[in-house]
């Protein structure tokens, strides 16, 4: 009998452990799985953050105890919705900022500023989030009121797009910013022989330069406030388009601290250190972190008629007439660039907005691709395109990544900048979506929200938040929902190489997922900005929700 003990605790203990084979089930759902074949089930299983079996109910509760069960209660489930095109570092920095969306004036901005400043009394005085085009008076500010505001105190306030800013006198004095003075790439508005503080592209970096580096607890602040703002909007991988290599180790860091919980894809900035970094370096990958591509930016945004078109803008002063916005680099810059970045094996990423920066993108692609690949080179943005450049997304496996919430922030002004002729393929994004048969969608937030139920409601709407216009925006180019929903799942995984582990709800992926109040595939379409995010998980750990 002493001899049988231990075998009798060890058969015990292994009968016990044989108790449980999973750490989560989810029931009773409706899960849009977003597989190859769009397959539809009850439930599926997680264990040690990783889907391992989907099905039905009954089947799987035969098979399966989990420690932790969710019964969703009918309510549907979806893969982990993905942001594949945004700015999460700097959306958490302008949480610590001023915040300018949607003002209504330049007095109220004015206010606005004021405000902040003094609830911070000390340093500069950072904002962003202005827009002209949404003021009765559409022209750009004057740094007068500023001045008079802060005479010696740095104020900095960037637009919306971020690719504009105004500086009063303090911030331009200390950048040692003159009137009359020129920019590659860039406009310093001088008016009359003064400055009116207007800093358009890359004349907004000779004062934002000046601005004192954040603290290391600022940064960890501003990521983990943008994380806990895009968990609670059912994001749980976003991709960041620009950093500098030396936040790579950041956030590693805190991803290894467990404070950052946030999926990133990661592209570094246009700069020689950042190409010798991960030229070194080699593709960095973790579970919560991709770094394999770079950014370059081709020209600015079209709100700040900074973006490169073919032909004048249609709604020009008479002063300037012939003004076509401008390239950010000279073409032979983009054209190293796009060699050097190939010869290394990378991904490359270029913002072009204008019909003109597209084309030359493009065709610097074309010639370093050279016909079909799986590079997954992308064209960020593929705002307005001439009709004669379409063809190359298709012909050279070029990645179109849109945002289709700019479509119906920018419809009631961009006829107005464009003509009704080139309007027709701008924001085109089904005929886009036509050339390789996906498409992967995001926000730019903080340009726009950051709501993906936003970009879905844009994609396949094509209206704004109050309904206009009846019958939609160019409905010719709206997506289905079915290709909504796969361009910030599935789609977006694949524009960064990892549609084998994220991005659908299948076994051998993440389990990463949402659950909806409501299910946007079926509810009305003017219901769909009122749909809520119940919960969030990453690896089945729940990082939104009620407890």
């Amino acid at each position: 009998m002493r001899k049988l003990l231990p075998l009798l605790l060890l058969f015990a203990v292994a009968c016990k452990q044989q108790d449980f084979n999973a750490d989560l089930l989810v029931k009773n759902a409706v899960v849009y799985t977003v597989d190859s074949n769009f397959t539809m089930a009850d439930a599926f299983v997680v264990r040690k953050g990783m889907i391992i079996a989907v099905g039905k109910d009954d089947s799987l509760e035969k098979i399966y105890k989990a420690h932790s069960v969710i019964d969703a209660e009918g309510k549907a489930v979806y893969p982990g919705f993905m942001d594949d095109h945004s700015h999460f570092y700097g959306y958490g920095m302008s949480l610590q900022e001023v915040d300018l969306v949607n003002t209504k004036s330049w007095s109220e901005v004015a206010d606005s500023v004021m405000m902040f400043s003094k609830r911070n009394p000390d340093g500069w005085v950072i904002g962003r989030g202005w827009d002209q085009n949404k003021w009765s008076v559409k022209k750009f500010p004057d740094k007068a009121k500023l001045d008079s505001m802060f005479p010696v105190r740095p104020v900095l306030l960037t637009r919306i797009d971020g690719h504009a800013a105004i500086a009063n006198q303090a911030a331009l004095n200390l950048a040692g910013v003159k009137p009359g003075q020129t920019i590659t790439g860039g406009e310093i508005e001088t008016i009359k022989g003064k400055l009116t503080g207007i800093l358009v592209d890359n004349a907004v970096g000779i004062v934002s330069r000046k601005i004192p580096e954040p603290t290391d607890q600022i940064i960890q602040t501003a990521l983990t406030d943008a994380q806990q703002k895009c968990f609670a909007d059912g994001l749980t991988t976003v991709s960041d388009c620009g950093l500098p290599y030396t936040m790579i180790n950041t956030i590693e860091d805190l991803q290894h601290k467990g404070v950052l919980k946030m999926r990133l894809y990661v592209m570094l900035s246009d700069r020689p250190d950042n190409y010798e970094y991960l030229f070194k370096r080699g593709v960095f990958k973790t579970p919560r972190l991709d770094v394999r591509s770079f950014k370059m930016y081709a020209d600015g945004a079209l709100g700040s008629r900074g973006a490169c078109l073919l032909q004048p803008y249609s709604d020009n002063k008479k002063d300037q007439k012939d003004w076509k916005g401008f390239l950010l680099s000279s073409q032979k810059h983009f054209e190293e660039v796009a060699q050097k970045v190939a010869g290394k094996g990378f991904q490359l990423c270029t913002h072009a907005i204008g019909d003109s920066a597209n084309r030359v993108i493009l065709k610097i692609y074309a010639s370093v691709l050279k016909g079909k690949n799986d590079r997954r080179w992308r064209i960020e943005h593929a705002q307005v395109l001439s009709p004669d450049d379409i063809h190359y997304f298709g012909d050279y496996n070029i990645i179109p990544s849109v945002q289709p919430t700019h479509a119906t922030s920018d419809m009631r002004w961009a006829g107005t900048r464009l003509g009704p002729q080139r309007l027709k393929t701008a924001y085109a994004y089904k005929q886009l979506l036509e050339q390789n048969g996906w498409l992967p969608l995001g926000t730019d937030f903080p340009v726009e929200n950051i709501s993906p139920i936003y970009t879905f409601y844009a994609a396949v709407e094509r209206k704004d938040l109050k309904g206009y216009p009846q019958g939609g925006f160019q409905p010719e180019n709206a997506l289905s929902r079915k290709q909504a929903l796969q361009g910030m799942t599935i789609w977006a995984a694949k524009a960064n190489f990892e549609e084998k582990e994220k991005g659908s709800i299948e076994p051998g992926k993440y389990a990463d997922f949402v659950i909806l109040n409501k299910d946007i595939m079926k509810v009305k379409g003017a219901d769909l900005p009122g749909v809520k995010v119940l919960y969030t998980y990453i690896n089945g750990e729940k990082v939104y929700g009620k407890n």
